[in-house]
This record gives C-alpha cells, sequence and structure tokens, in this order.
C-alpha cells in the first residue's frame, strides 16, 4: 500500500491529482492511500512520518512548498517529495531538499504517471539497499542510500554517511563487491562515490554533500559516463 500526501491550495488541482491517483491505481493495481493538506502549515504543524509520496504544490499562501520540505526533511529523510509548480525555476531547486523531481502545471496524466512511477521504482530499490559491514567493535547495518562516499584511509576505508562517518578494515576491492549495481563509481583510487549524491562537477572534482572531491585523469572518463547514464536514467 502507498501512503501519498497531496499538498495543495487550489482545490482544482487537489481533485485533478486524486482524480489522476484513482486512475494510476486502475491502471497498476498499486492500493494507494491519500491525505490531502490545504497549505504547508498544516502538513508540518503536526507531521508523523508515514508517508510514501508527498506531491508537494510550491506557492501557497501561508508556508510555501520549499519551506514546508525543508521542515519535513528534518523529521523524514525517506519521504519521497515530488514538487508541483507554475515556474521550472522554483521547482528545480529541489535538490536543495532531496526532491525525486517536479511537475509543471498544468500536469498531464502522462507526464503525471511517468513521475510516480519513477518514484515507486526508486522506493522499491531503497527496500534493498543494505549493506553490512565491519567496524571496530562489531559490525553495523548501512542503508547504501545514505552514503555519501567511500575513501580509503592507510589500511582502513571510512564510509561517509548522512548520519556518520564509519571506519571498517574492508577492502576497496570489497566494498566495490558490497555496492556493484548501486550507483557507486570510483572517482580515483581513493574515492568510491555515491553518483546519487553527486551535485555536480567542478574542475575536475565531483561535488558531493558540498565536499569536493577529486577525479583522476584515468578515473574521469569512465566516471562521467556513468554519471551522464545515471542522470538520463532519471530523467
Amino acid at each position: 500500500m502507498l501512503k501519498i500526501a497531496i499538498v495543495e491550495d487550489e482545490e482544482i488541482n487537489i481533485k485533478q491529482l486524486k482524480e489522476y491517483l484513482d486512475q494510476f491505481q486502475k491502471e497498476t493495481d498499486e492500493i494507494i492511500t491519500v491525505s490531502v493538506f490545504h497549505d504547508g502549515d498544516e502538513i508540518t504543524s503536526k507531521y508523523s512520518a508515514k508517508y510514501d509520496i508527498i506531491l508537494m504544490d510550491i506557492q501557497m499562501k501561508f508556508i510555501d512548498g520549499m519551506t514546508a520540505a525543508k521542515e519535513i526533511r528534518k523529521m523524514d529523510s525517506e519521504v519521497t517529495i515530488i514538487f508541483i509548480s507554475n515556474l521550472a525555476q522554483y521547482a528545480i531547486r529541489g535538490y536543495e531538499v532531496d526532491a525525486l523531481d517536479y511537475m509543471i502545471k498544468p500536469v498531464s496524466y502522462f507526464a503525471f504517471s511517468q513521475k510516480l512511477s519513477k518514484a515507486i521504482a526508486r522506493m522499491q530499490k531503497r527496500k534493498n539497499r543494505f549493506i553490512t559491514v565491519t567496524i571496530k567493535g562489531g559490525i553495523q547495518r548501512i542503508d547504501t542510500s545514505d552514503i555519501y562516499y567511500v575513501e580509503s584511509f592507510g589500511h582502513n576505508l571510512i564510509f561517509h554517511t548522512k548520519q556518520q562517518d564509519f571506519i571498517s578494515g574492508v577492502t576497496m576491492k570489497a566494498a566495490e563487491e558490497l555496492l556493484a549495481n548501486m550507483n557507486f563509481s570510483r572517482g580515483n583510487k581513493c574515492y568510491l562515490i555515491n553518483l546519487e549524491h553527486v551535485e555536480g562537477i567542478q574542475e575536475n572534482c565531483a561535488v558531493i554533500n558540498g565536499e569536493h572531491l577529486i577525479l583522476s585523469r584515468n578515473k574521469k572518463s569512465v566516471f562521467m559516463q556513468e554519471l551522464t547514464k545515471y542522470w538520463g536514467d532519471l530523467s
């Protein structure tokens, strides 16, 4: 069952989104429950991390969608956010709150179904994206989506994650095998980078969570090919 929240202040748009969700259910056999909020303050005031997807209007009267999304991210790092806006320049700022995508009004059903299908596919991938690594004093289970990058440091590896850094004695080769087919790419001999968190490329560096990781000459070409393919698969 999918739990979806609609955050939208115009009834005509709420009605359309609910009709689209009904149609999507019939075509895919997904079971969907829908909650409606008429402004950003409604969903943030008593937010509970129970939703799978939030369809968020950006321009609203009291608390706009971007501000609401930032508040939600403080409480829920997993929910998938899709912005809906009249203007593309607002929606593309979604990277600030790790939004999956955006839709420009008026929204067609085809575009809506494509975006929703992508969101569901992302959720399904996340369910099977945990790895277990040995650390000093025990073992640690890590959600691979939370890993920014893996760094070789002396005889150890540092798993840089959203929560904290974990130091492990596993080899880089073992880490590559653990993270195979999970959108990680070698930037150089010291870094294994999660393409999900690449914000851009600047002066031969991959920008990850504000850090600049150097791309070596012999790794850069393959890294760029894999990054381009990853970004292309998201569009």
